[in-house]
């Protein structure tokens, strides 16, 4: 008798998780085939009026045209990007938060020693979205008009020479700490909490120099507020033929750039991240956007979201080697 209850009560278990099973691949289903239904909000843990910003603003309105719901940033910033990327982690995963992602992301994951979070643990990988080189300008008043003599004067007086950041574990910031590893120079870092602070007070001659984005710069350094030294691709910038790469002027093996892209918060249903990632494709690797891009100085990037997480793997391993051999460390 005993026997037969427990086996009624096997099968009833059983069944129970099969229907289970059953409602959650439907549902699945169902709210991909469904979604988006509402509007759909992307956290940038930025500035507004920088490079993120601006980028995420452009997808955003054409993810609204292509998927037919608003697509609407929300601008977070503060703690090198940390208190917009903890609001998307807290979350739910339904594919209405969404996160923009930069290497100041992967940066993060070795610079801070504890934060909220943990990127490739707490979030899913969407798809990314494009790629910048940067320049190293220094201000007019500079002596140095090239990357050896700037260097020189930097050996010359170890510490004095100051560069800015839009904060710590930022893409201008890294570029900076890579510069200084690479080429043995000892120059302050100066931190701000954006971007265009940062530019302004080296336009105003206030801080030293700085790697920022070619698109943002490039007219300040037609009008001669600042001195192009050198940019931060494998090859010359489109933007800026005549200028040399920081590699070839005398840091061989130099590189850093600034990359973007879009996670969502861990267990989001795959069937809404593929959904979103062939819309993303779609946008950024249309032939029209990638030549505006390109005449921006940005390169469209597409993956498969597997692709990018392994991506984004690889680059925390390349800056915590980089963090490690340069020093940089911030306690939170």
């Amino acid at each position: 008798m005993n026997c037969q209850s427990n086996r009624r009560s096997m099968l009833r278990l059983a069944a129970c998780m099969l229907a289970a099973s059953a409602f959650a691949l439907f549902s699945s289903g169902a709210s991909a085939a469904d979604y988006p239904s509402r509007p759909v909000k992307i956290i940038v843990p930025f500035a507004a009026g920088g490079p993120a910003d601006v980028y995420a603003r452009f997808v955003a309105q054409k993810l609204t045209e292509t998927l037919g719901e608003s697509f609407i940033i929300d601008n977070r910033p503060g703690a090198s990007s940390i208190i917009g990327t903890e609001f998307v982690a807290h979350s739910p995963a339904d594919g209405y938060t969404l996160l923009l992602v930069s290497n100041t992301h992967t940066v993060n994951e070795s610079l801070f020693a504890k934060k909220p979070y943990q990127l490739m643990r707490d979030f899913a990988a969407v798809a990314p979205i494009n790629y910048s080189d940067l320049v190293l300008v220094v201000k007019a008043s500079t002596p140095a008009n090239n990357l050896p003599d700037l260097i020189k004067l930097a050996k010359k007086e170890p510490g004095v020479l100051t560069y800015a950041s839009s904060g710590p574990g930022t893409p201008y910031h890294m570029a900076g700490e890579l510069f200084k590893s690479m080429a043995g120079v000892s120059i302050l870092h100066i931190p701000y909490k954006g971007s265009s602070s940062a530019r302004t007070d080296v336009l105003g001659g206030q801080v030293d120099m700085m790697f920022d984005a070619i698109s943002t710069m490039r007219d300040f350094i037609r009008s001669g507020k600042v001195k192009a030294i050198a940019t931060t691709g494998k090859t010359r910038s489109a933007l800026m033929p005549n200028v040399p790469t920081v590699s070839e002027a005398g840091v061989p093996g130099y590189e850093a750039v600034i990359w973007l892209g879009l996670m969502a918060p861990k267990n989001t249903p795959p069937a809404i991240v593929d959904k979103l990632n062939a819309a993303i494709t779609k946008i950024v690797m249309n032939p029209e956007m990638r030549e505006l891009w390109k005449t921006q100085g940005a390169v469209s990037m597409a993956m498969k979201p597997a692709e990018f997480t392994k991506f984004m793997n690889d680059d925390i391993e390349k800056w915590a080697r980089v963090v490690k051999i340069s020093g940089a460390r911030v306690d939170q």
